[in-house]
């Protein structure tokens, strides 16, 4: 069955990160399997209005300011007319919402609701209970899910939170992971090393010296000082961090890393850092290197776009390091492996699901572990233990694969498009039963707003 998909949320290209490249990458592999994707975000700078990016992927970028973090204010009313009219004129007929922190995705999936279209929606993230930012965006998900069709969370960690804070049936919610590219992370020396493995041995027997000349003369032609698998014994290690400098993300434990890794060598090679990113803890880290004079040996790369973090951050490093205090799934560090790295990381939330024990060194959330964790990725990187750099590339390829993703949700899609549509009555008791006194109010908007549409189609019908 072919679906027309609305694909839903706050983040989305020109902003980068890793909400806004999974809908791309879903997207892409719906269309290459025969359906209809269209994509729904608020307006980036100039663009507003509709945009077509690569297969005729068509964007529309709704006029609507964004209030906070890159997110629409919470209106429903706002982006009423707007939804509506796209969903009817373009036939949708499955809603995909991403991202608990994205209220036009929220937005959708109550309009989606209110027209009887079956709704979808990935939760992305990890939260807590306690802070005012997760009760607040709890609370929104609560209500936005009780009449959605279908949860998707990226790892079993995040369907036991998202279950937890929803109070959805764990039943109608799917774990299916993200996906990266293998072919565009792929390790440094992959092309040089496909030029040496492809060439056909010759027929006759060659003698040593023979041989070392052969490869002498590989080497000027190829415009390379070493073969792949030659090492460099006074190189430093280079320790890449790819991340959002926020609290969340571990900077602190990072800032105070930093001057104890710097200070001595590890069998003659010093350590140099290489971080990505931008945020409010970006000053910490600044402060750290002027403090202990570490110009030289730490480096700023700032905010990159996600086609510049292979060739700009993770092919110039040995280790990739993430301290995450919380994390759904982790796609940096899937980036990082397919480029052929070490990791080492914390050992929280989905984290533990996402790689198996030869391709991570997972430490607990605090400094002594993560040192320890990082000295043992160095001595790996001496001696040269870890999976070589083709196998880590080749077990991403075939783990993670965004057509095995697209083709997982399609099934989901599947299910809620031939499943029985609840009534008017069933969803007004669903959002009357989420609380004492937001769940009867969220009832009586519901229903006020399902007759206010019973207006407007009378009075501006669009046929579907």
């Amino acid at each position: 069955m072919v679906h027309t998909v609305c694909m839903v949320s706050d983040f989305f290209y020109p902003n980068m990160g890793g909400v806004e490249s999974h809908i791309f990458q879903l997207s892409q592999c719906l269309l290459e399997r025969g359906h209809n994707v269209i994509v729904i975000t608020h307006f980036y700078d100039d663009r507003v209005g509709v945009r077509y990016m690569t297969n005729y992927l068509k964007v529309y970028y709704l006029p609507i300011l964004p209030f906070y973090n890159k997110s629409i204010l919470p209106t429903i009313i706002g982006s009423l007319n707007y939804l509506r009219k796209i969903f009817l004129a373009e036939k949708v007929t499955i809603v995909h919402g991403h991202s608990a922190f994205s209220s036009l995705a929220h937005e959708a999936l109550f309009i989606a609701s209110l027209l009887d279209i079956p709704s979808v929606f990935t939760d992305h993230s990890l939260f807590g209970f306690s802070d005012a930012s997760a009760i607040v965006t709890n609370t929104f998900l609560k209500y936005s899910l009780s009449n959605t069709s279908h949860t998707i969370c990226v790892s079993h960690t995040g369907k036991e939170n998202t279950v937890l804070r929803s109070g959805v049936n764990a039943q109608d919610v799917s774990v299916i992971p993200n996906a990266v590219d293998a072919v565009k992370f792929r390790p440094k020396q992959s092309k040089t090393t496909l030029k040496f493995n492809n060439q056909q041995p010759p027929s006759h027997k060659i003698t040593t010296t023979q041989q070392q000349s052969t490869i002498n003369t590989e080497k000027k032609r190829l415009r390379i000082g070493k073969l792949p698998d030659e090492k460099d014994e006074t190189k430093p290690i280079t320790i890449v961090i790819g991340s959002r400098l926020v609290y969340r993300k571990g900077i602190d434990l990072v800032a105070e890393l930093i001057p104890l890794l710097c200070r001595r060598k590890y069998c003659g090679r010093h350590v140099n850092f290489l971080i990505a990113g931008d945020g409010p803890k970006r000053i910490l880290i600044e402060e750290v290197i002027e403090k202990y004079k570490l110009q030289r040996r730490v480096k700023m790369l700032g905010e990159l776009k996600h086609s510049d973090v292979r060739d700009k951050l993770l092919i110039k490093g040995d280790i990739f390091l993430n301290t995450s205090l919380t994390e759904a799934f982790c796609m940096a560090i899937v980036e990082a492996v397919a480029c052929g790295l070490t990791v080492v990381s914390t050992s929280v939330g989905g984290i533990p699901e996402v790689l198996p024990s030869r391709f991570i060194y997972l430490v607990d959330p605090n400094l002594d572990s993560i040192l320890q964790g990082v000295y043992t990725g160095i001595q790996a990187v001496i001696t040269g233990t870890r999976p070589s750099a083709t196998e880590c590339n080749e077990f991403v390829r075939t783990s993670y694969c965004w057509r095995d993703v697209a083709r997982r949700t399609e099934v989901v899609y599947q299910s809620v498009s031939t499943g029985l549509k609840p009534s008017l009555a069933r969803k007004v008791r669903n959002l009357w039963d989420c609380g004492p006194m937001a769940g009867p109010f969220m009832a009586v908007l519901y229903l006020a707003l399902h007759y206010l549409l019973l207006l407007i189609n009378w009075v501006s019908p669009i046929k579907r």
